[in-house]
């Protein structure tokens, strides 16, 4: 009898074919024919310092599904994705894809530190970082939406885009017939590139992210965005894009409630194949169809979504175990096996070929290795102290920040908890680094209360007084500790393994580890915390809010984590008309500000 005609928009090449897997090209044929996929094959990485960070790390991501690639905080997920995108080459193994690679790194809208003369930046525009000036996740600090618009395309565009602007600069600088000719090329290289219909795709994205088009927003610098904001810019051009995979280094970072749920549906809802890195829970539970876990330096995967997730890790962690506790018995036994016709073979000759045999099969189970451990839980141990101050610790009288919000009084009292709610853009940042005593255009007073000292934590982790220092050394000559005391507090944060690396190659997560680290040995008395929780891993999110509770001083926290956010006694919401009032809970339904832009 004839097989029956295969669905349509479905091919079937033979007769026995898996249900589900059927079941999953349906649903990749109804969100639209993509063949897009990435496969790594036997990664493995060393760290500059011996470390082995990956070993023999394998996994397919592809036929349109939303991947997400989780682990503790310096497992090696940033590395690794890096690895994919052909940021780092592999030391071995090989990387495969296809469909084209769009790729929005960790610190799109965030500092990394100063890069050094005459190195790459990650996914750089121009190539070279000039020496002094900082990278924003492979742009530099002063660029604008223009060039993270165009970093963020395919390569021929961004070298006809360079080319085009040295050519514009030329021609301001000289209007001879070389330069203009050399301008003509560099348009109509331009054209062929593809140019003017990616200003096309940029305007979309402009409109969509800022409210205004791009022509509007162009020359406008990319640090004057909120993180909110940046995010959100180079989130529309890759999902609005042609790449068929989309490699997320954790793309909710920054997005306020509103685009966080943006996200979830935008994802939901592409037809691309997306790997991405995130510690949101709630982003996770929504989107994620298959899970990698990147834990002691290797990988494994969980083949449904996170809700079975939990579940599924302990279970494999109870069988690492009981396979060790075999293992363990197995080769006790051997050893007891040889020890015993050593011992007969020492007075009895007919023993040898047992003893030899035994000694065979006790090398063979030896050299074949015991199987992987159940990966350790993270002890992450926060002692966030605080002390006494006045009873008023911030007074605010008349305060308006230019530009961005309407005049507002407001008083924090000694140990209360204040969320600083809102949406991206609307002046919450500006509002903390005002506090922590930063040149924020303003008017009206805010002073702090005696005794106060603030610390503030860098939403961008932007502190250029750390670039190209250890975690040791900051410690050693900062806070005049011995190596064995500085030790012992990096260990407490789980950051002894990193003890030595310079700053800007930490993990997002390790670096916001140590900047907490640092507040908690600078005895703050007002924390100003801005997303403190964006790159920390659930371990380590548990564990600042355990210190927090713990901390006898006043805190004032940025956040738009949810979850996060129930601990607080405060909320201070920024509103979309401009106006800043207190609300009895949290308010995340906030639109952006209007305002010209």
């Amino acid at each position: 009898m004839p097989l029956a005609p295969p669905q349509p928009r479905i091919w079937v090449e033979v007769r026995w074919v898996r249900p589900d897997i059927v079941r999953h090209a349906s649903v990749s044929a109804e969100r639209g024919t993509v063949v897009g996929h990435v496969e790594a094959a036997h990664l493995s990485h060393v760290l500059p310092d011996g470390r082995m960070l990956l070993a023999d790390v394998s996994f397919r991501v592809g036929e349109g599904s939303v991947t997400a690639l989780v682990g503790p905080n310096g497992a090696g997920k940033t590395t690794l994705m890096r690895l994919i995108a052909g940021d780092l080459a592999p030391q071995s193994g090989s990387v495969s894809s296809s469909g084209g690679l769009g790729v929005m790194r960790q610190f799109i809208g965030g500092l990394r530190g100063v890069v050094p003369p005459g190195q790459q930046s990650i996914g750089g525009l121009r190539g070279v970082v000039p020496p002094g000036q900082q990278s924003i996740g492979g742009i530099r600090d002063t660029s604008t939406v223009h060039e993270l618009l165009l970093s963020l395309g395919p390569r021929r565009l961004r070298e006809a885009g360079a080319r085009l602007d040295d050519a514009e600069l030329a021609m301001m600088e000289r209007d001879d017939e070389p330069t203009q000719l050399r301008y003509a090329a560099a348009l109509a290289e331009w054209g062929d590139a593809g140019g003017y219909d990616a200003e096309v795709h940029w305007d979309a994205c402009c409109t969509a992210a800022l409210g205004v088009g791009y022509e509007h927003c162009r020359w406008r610098e990319v640090r004057t965005l909120s993180g909110g904001e940046q995010k959100r810019i180079a989130l529309e051009s890759l999902l609005r894009g042609k790449d068929e995979v989309l490699l997320l280094d954790e793309p909710d970072n920054y997005l306020d409630v509103p685009g966080k749920l943006w996200l979830e549906e935008q994802l939901r809802a592409t037809p691309k194949t997306v790997l991405l890195v995130s510690h949101d829970r709630e982003l996770l539970a929504a989107t994620a169809e298959r899970i990698v876990t990147v834990e002691d330096g290797s990988a494994w995967v969980h083949g449904g979504g996170f809700a079975s997730y939990p579940q599924a890790r302990r279970e494999r962690g109870e069988r690492l175990d009981e396979l060790r506790r075999r293992w363990d018995e197995e080769h006790q036994k051997l050893r007891q096996l040889v020890r015993m016709y050593r011992l007969k073979a020492s007075y009895n000759d007919g023993m040898a070929s047992r003893l030899h045999a035994a000694e065979t099969r006790l090398r063979k189970f030896e050299e074949a290795g015991p199987p992987e451990l159940a990966p350790r839980e993270q002890n992450v141990r926060m002692r966030l102290r605080g002390g006494r101050t006045g009873k008023r610790a911030v007074i605010c009288a008349d305060l308006e920040l230019t530009g961005l919000m309407r005049p507002f009084d407001l008083e924090v009292w000694y140990g209360e908890r204040v969320a600083v709610l809102g949406s991206n853009g609307s002046g919450k940042s500006h509002f903390l680094r005002l506090l922590a005593g930063e040149p924020v255009r303003h008017d009206g007073t805010a002073r702090l209360g005696a005794r106060v000292v603030p610390g503030i934590f860098a939403q961008t982790h932007a502190r250029p007084e750390l670039d190209g220092r250890s975690p040791l050394e900051i410690l050693m000559t900062e806070h005049a500790m011995l190596i064995n005391e500085a030790m012992s507090a990096l260990s407490r944060y789980e950051l002894q393994a990193g003890a030595r690396q310079p700053f800007a190659s930490l993990s997002g997560g390790q670096q916001a580890r140590l900047q907490i680290l640092l507040l908690e040995l600078a005895g703050s008395t007002l924390l100003l915390l801005d997303e403190p929780t964006d790159n920390l891993d659930l371990a380590s999110a548990e564990a600042l809010q355990e210190g927090l509770e713990s901390y006898s001083g006043t805190v004032l926290a940025v956040t738009h984590d949810r979850w996060f956010a129930r601990s607080f006694d405060r909320f201070l919401v920024f509103g979309a008309d401009g106006e800043v009032y207190e609300a009895p809970g949290p308010v995340w339904d906030e639109a952006r500000v209007d305002r010209p832009r």
